[in-house]
């Protein structure tokens, strides 16, 4: 082999796998197409409407503060704990109602917002056992 054609072969290398789940989404603007479709879904979906009347009338400080912490529990920016510090995920989520149907509709939600926002399958499978993981842990009412 000629050192041009060596430097070449040495130039080629195996795709580099992303650092964080953040980067193996997309990035930012991937989060938040996967946060707006969320919600979205959630107002669309009849299959998720008590998910979508806990929340209230409005979206709009829920899907920002989700976009906020998504980057950063992925490994992005961290936009939600520069503004309010720890998440501290179940003391915030005391005050809502949240049970076995709640926490399946919002890992079903996530899920096929995943779906059809193309986050890869294999993440996507990693994530939906994290988010499911942690909706248990959120749950205040055994049913």
């Amino acid at each position: 082999m000629n050192e041009e054609s060596t430097a070449g072969a040495a130039g080629l290398s195996a795709p580099v796998s992303p650092a964080t789940p953040f980067e193996w989404i997309g990035g930012e603007a991937r989060v938040q197409a996967l946060t707006d479709r969320f919600y979205d879904l959630m107002d669309l979906e009849a299959a998720y409407a008590e998910l979508r009347a806990a929340h209230g009338p409005e979206l709009d400080s829920a899907r920002q503060k989700l976009f906020w912490f998504l980057c950063g529990w992925l490994g992005g920016p961290s936009y939600y704990t520069d503004q309010f510090g720890h998440p501290r995920l179940r003391a915030r989520h005391m005050p809502f109602s949240i049970g076995i149907k709640e926490r399946d509709q919002w890992v079903a939600c996530m899920d096929q917002a995943m779906s059809e926002t193309g986050v890869p399958a294999d993440l996507r499978a990693r994530l939906r056992e994290s988010f499911m993981g942690t909706a248990d842990w959120m749950r205040n009412r055994g049913v």
